[in-house]
């Protein structure tokens, strides 16, 4: 939310705080510079007809809209190598392609003196984040392959015959994942990237990074770091699952690490791990024991199998093999779980910012900033049962860091405190700073911290040990720029029973409206939103007050599943992606389904929102089917909101396989941009690698690139009368 700031810098630089700032109503974020803010399209309701459910293999949008894809899955950007294929084909390494698996994204106006600027254009860089190569048999003429005794075998979800793999294989898909940063230019037939500009860059699991954090714990921190590519710990490579971002009030992006652990293995007869490195990766997934001598697969990539000399490869075989932790990558997994640092308008070295914590980060959001007051960043940890977090700066907000880069960056998010959240049931909420002082963590026996450093770098396990609240899988937050409340999305959690609700996660079912009703989702297959108010409206408050925006559930569900009311209009399930308007106010949601598919594609929803505290009070009675027997919760009570169609509607249908993230717009409104990750995610290969059964064959069956295997793709949506999206 960077240019939230900027629009209102006149109001906040004289010493009204967000209170009063909450009081004008539904304040456009952006504007750019020092001018007043634009509240013309503020409280207007949504002007456009609710999109239908939709099974085609396309992106559905209201009357009256129309998208282009902006690029691609493999689109170049420089001249010196081939355009696309989409066969596979590719011989270059792809670290100077377009990655895979837009997510998360942001633009960044370059000004007449090629620099950062808080206004409008003409001329911007989008950072786009490529979150995982699940489906890199795309990407190869037959599929992943493994060079085993036993013949190639078609990998779709990462698992792979034991065996060496072919190492040009292995460096495309090292390279899909990481940030896209790509020169944007607006003519009169709207926005196009830039092939060959100096500002397109790709970062990868490659790129060169450096680790950022208090100075009174780097040593501590470096000591977590070494490896046989920097013995001092000062250094590491490459950025990888990256999911939510973030935007900085000082104008860099940060790239989200969300789902990194699964990318190492330990070979057959690897080393034993000593007993507290263990519980570490057990509490990140990361590989505890080497594999099996007669395993016939392998988990996650197999990108260590290539070289056992080359360390591109060899780092993600985190054993012990070495002498010292300096002879070989034990410490890899260490290395990752972080935000990111970018400068997207220089090709400066990202930083790792330890102190933010280290987990599945699906984004991190700042609140409202506010000059001479610290900033915060809102985060949550994208799985199961995992928690909500805060890191409040040392440093107060000034205004003249914008445009500071990485070194206004090393200002705010090296020093800082690391809150987790805990959700009371009576509508309150208290931040718990994770701080090794605490006897709780100091005294937790399941992981015995060390010091600071060990906390930050093994947040999920402070967080357990302060007994913060387990949510149903806290994604994308986003602040509020009317009145600076947070929002976050809880995608679902299938591991929701009747006796494990509570008030901020209510709800524990069977979703028998499934087609395979012999296998009907458990638990919350369908999620919700959580928002909250900080007290006094304070980045750096200790307590909140909490309540649920809305409820995912299809139409057809019971009233005790269908909490929300939501019609055939605007029913959907899991949410995931949440983003603001910072022209209109509107609340944009993602969604990345599993449970609703039979009826329809994932989407993209419009809401209008309210405040904390603006709904009614809700009682839900949870009863699942577990085998025989029948099990009911007590009665959960808590605040929740009813929108009705009025105030949320359907925008988008994407095509099948896909689901919709990341989006961002252009400082009127008149133009977003959106991403439709992983289309065709579910194909199949009909009897060998060479023979697939698209489930998709989007983007190229509608004329954007070549035909043939489906493409994620970040696609540029306008009004056809040229109006502001939404309104």
């Amino acid at each position: 939310m960077a240019r939230a700031s900027f629009s209102r810098r006149n109001i906040i630089r004289g010493g009204i705080g967000l209170a009063a700032v909450g009081s004008l109503p539904m304040l456009a974020a952006c504007g750019g510079g020092d001018d007043a803010p634009d509240l013309t399209n503020v409280q207007k309701p949504l002007g456009f007809e609710a999109v239908g459910k939709s099974l085609l293999d396309n992106v559905v949008l209201p009357a009256g809209y129309t998208y282009t894809v902006l690029h691609s899955t493999g689109d170049r950007l420089v001249s010196s190598i081939p355009a696309y294929s989409n066969l596979g084909t590719e011989t270059d390494d792809w670290s100077m392609r377009v990655g895979d698996h837009h997510d998360g994204m942001d633009l960044y106006y370059i000004g007449a003196d090629g620099k950062y600027s808080t206004k409008e254009t003409g001329r911007a860089v989008l950072a786009v984040n490529h979150e995982s190569s699940a489906d890199a048999h795309f990407f190869h003429p037959k599929g992943q392959t493994s060079n085993n005794v036993n013949g190639k075998k078609f990998s779709q979800f990462g698992t792979w015959d034991l065996g060496k793999r072919p190492a040009d294989e292995v460096l495309k898909e090292i390279n899909h994942h990481g940030v896209s940063v790509v020169e944007l230019r607006k003519g009169s037939s709207g926005w196009s990237y830039v092939i060959d500009s100096l500002y397109n860059r790709r970062v990868t699991a490659q790129t060169p990074v450096r680790f950022g954090g208090p100075a009174a714990h780097m040593a501590h921190i470096r000591s977590f770091m070494v490896t046989a590519f920097d013995t001092s710990g000062a250094t590491s490579r490459g950025t990888l699952n990256n999911c939510g971002h973030g935007i900085t009030p000082w104008g860099t992006y940060l790239a989200c690490e969300e789902n990194w652990a699964f990318y190492f293995n330990m070979p057959v007869g690897s080393p034993a791990l000593d007993a507290k490195t263990a519980e570490s990766r057990r509490r990140y997934g990361v590989a505890r024991t080497a594999l099996a001598a007669d395993a016939k697969t392998g988990v996650s990539q197999g990108w260590y199998t290539p070289s056992d000399t080359d360390n591109r490869f060899t780092r993600w075989n985190p054993a012990p093999t070495g002498a010292s932790a300096a002879a070989d990558f034990r410490n890899e997994p260490n290395t990752f779980g972080y935000n990111v640092e970018i400068d997207p308008l220089t090709h400066g070295t990202p930083v790792k910012r330890v102190a933010m914590g280290r987990f599945a980060h699906e984004g991190a959001w700042c609140g409202l900033p506010v000059v001479g007051k610290p900033l915060a960043f809102y985060q949550g940890c994208d799985s199961t049962n995992e928690y909500i977090y805060k890191f409040v700066t040392a440093a107060n907000w000034d205004d003249k860091d914008i445009g500071g880069g990485l070194a206004a960056g090393d200002k705010y998010l090296n020093e800082g405190k690391l809150y987790a959240a805990k959700f009371n049931d009576d509508g309150s909420g208290e931040w718990i700073e994770l701080v090794v002082t605490d006897p709780r963590i100091s005294g937790y026996a399941t992981y015995p911290f060390a010091n600071q450093a060990d906390v930050f770098i093994n947040a999920r396990h402070a967080a357990d040990a302060v007994g913060a609240t387990k949510m149903d899988r806290p994604e994308w937050g986003a602040v509020n720029p009317a009145n600076g409340e947070i929002y976050m999305t809880l995608t679902n959690n299938s591991s929701r029973t009747p006796s494990t609700t509570h008030a901020a996660n209510p709800r524990a079912y069977a979703d028998i409206s499934r087609k395979d009703t012999k296998t009907p989702g458990r638990g919350n297959p369908n999620g919700h939103i959580i928002r909250w108010k900080e007290k006094d409206s304070a980045s750096t408050a200790s307590s909140f007050t909490w309540d649920i925006f809305l409820f995912g559930a299809e139409d057809t569900m019971p009233a005790n599943v269908n909490l929300s009311g939501l019609t055939a209009k605007n029913s959907f399930s899991s949410p995931d992606g949440l983003w603001f308007s910072k022209t209109t106010g509107i609340c944009w949601i993602q969604t990345d389904d599993g449970a609703f598919t039979d009826e329809t594609n994932c989407m993209l929803l419009a809401a209008i929102p309210g405040k904390v505290g603006d709904g009614g009070k809700v009682t839900v009675q949870n009863k699942m089917a577990v085998g025989s027997s029948e099990v009911t919760a007590n009665q959960v009570t808590f605040i929740g909101a009813a929108l009705g169609e009025a105030n949320l509607r359907r925008f988008l249908v994407a095509p099948p396989g896909a689901e919709v993230t990341g989006i961002t717009e252009t400082a009127d409104g008149k133009t977003i941009f959106v991403n439709i990750q992983h289309p065709g995610e579910n194909t199949k290969a009909i009897g060998s690698a060479a023979n697939f059964s698209f489930e998709s064959q989007w983007p190229g069956n509608q004329g954007f690139g070549p035909t043939g295997r489906p493409r994620s793709s970040t696609i540029v949506i306008t009004r056809t009368d040229g109006g502001v999206i939404g309104l």
